[in-house]
């Protein structure tokens, strides 16, 4: 009989044999444990609200674990501590009344503050005298107040004028959105945005940016919209489709004039010339020529009636 380590005659393992090793090296390896992680819960926290730093995984074969502020174990920035064979829990240095922790290892926040902010390390240390330490983060913000618009001018000259909006806010480290008339703001080639998004410019502006205008801030945990403010756009009369400048107008209403006038000249040359070199009587107007033809025909008589004088004959 060969001995047990030997291998068959050929070389080749039988079925039974190939399956009783691998159920023996699965019996063997123990089991990878889950990684111990940190959740915030929720992710991101209003000032004022309740936040939970929730561990998962926690083994249960441990001596004990700790909450620490910070990234480093430092006694003094230690919050809270348990030890697992008395089940006691002792605050900190660092505990402020507003932290509770659980038997799981989760730590809840109640009122949280803007200090509250920052990085969070639990130290776990286990019968085999092992130490794992996992880290978790807290993001609290302060909830945004209603922002408000100033603008340059609230009547602005169609294609001549130009026209800035400022969002003034109170809060730091938010997102900045414009709205026209109730919709998301649509850029044009006219519109520019400051690299903060605070300040929008039209220049020129047209007929179609009159409106009302918003600005809306943000943070993760909050919004808050601006009062609209209303822009008005008037039409330039001076301003023509046909393009034309301000000296071309010009010159076309002299040249006008001039025409007028000189026509006013030619009819009087041609009524005076008639009357045989007479200078007419007033009523001989020098835009009228059937006037002119009327008095013709009168023949030459005085201009001023007086007493007993007798009109010509027609």
């Amino acid at each position: 009989m060969e001995p047990p380590s030997a291998l068959p005659r050929g070389g080749r393992v039988p079925w039974q044999e190939l399956l009783l090793a691998v159920s023996l090296l699965t019996f063997w390896n123990p089991p990878t444990t889950a990684q111990v992680t940190v959740e915030s819960v929720p992710p991101n926290a209003a000032e004022g609200k309740d936040v939970l730093l929730c561990v998962h995984n926690l083994t249960a074969n441990l001596l004990g674990f700790g909450w620490f502020k910070g990234t480093t174990i430092n006694p003094r920035r230690e919050i809270v501590s348990y030890a697992a064979d008395s089940q006691q829990i002792t605050p900190g240095f660092a505990h402020s009344g507003r932290e509770t922790l659980y038997h799981n290892g989760s730590l809840l926040f109640q009122n949280i503050s803007l200090e509250d902010t920052g990085y969070y390390t639990l130290q776990i240390i286990k019968r085999n005298v092992q130490v794992e330490r996992v880290t978790g983060q807290l993001h609290v913000y302060q909830p945004v107040s209603q922002p408000s618009i100033n603008i340059s001018n609230t009547t602005a000259t169609e294609h001549k004028d130009s026209v800035v909006l400022t969002c003034s806010t109170n809060n730091t480290g938010v997102s900045i959105w414009w709205f026209f008339n109730n919709q998301s703001l649509k850029l044009t080639e006219r519109m520019k945005l400051s690299p903060d998004n605070s300040t929008l410019t039209v220049d020129p502006v047209r007929r179609e940016d009159a409106g009302d205008y918003q600005c809306e801030v943000s943070n993760p945990v909050s919004s808050s919209k601006s009062d609209p403010v209303k822009l008005n756009v008037e039409y330039d009369f001076t301003q023509q489709s046909s393009g034309l400048s301000t000296g071309a107008i010009a010159g076309i209403v002299i040249g006008v004039l001039a025409g007028v006038a000189l026509i006013a000249a030619l009819l009087y040359f041609l009524c005076n010339r008639k009357s045989g070199g007479y200078d007419g009587p007033s009523h001989c107007s020098v835009f009228s020529k059937a006037n002119c033809h009327a008095w013709e025909r009168e023949g030459d008589f005085t201009s001023v009636s007086g007493p007993g004088s007798t009109p010509p004959p027609f």
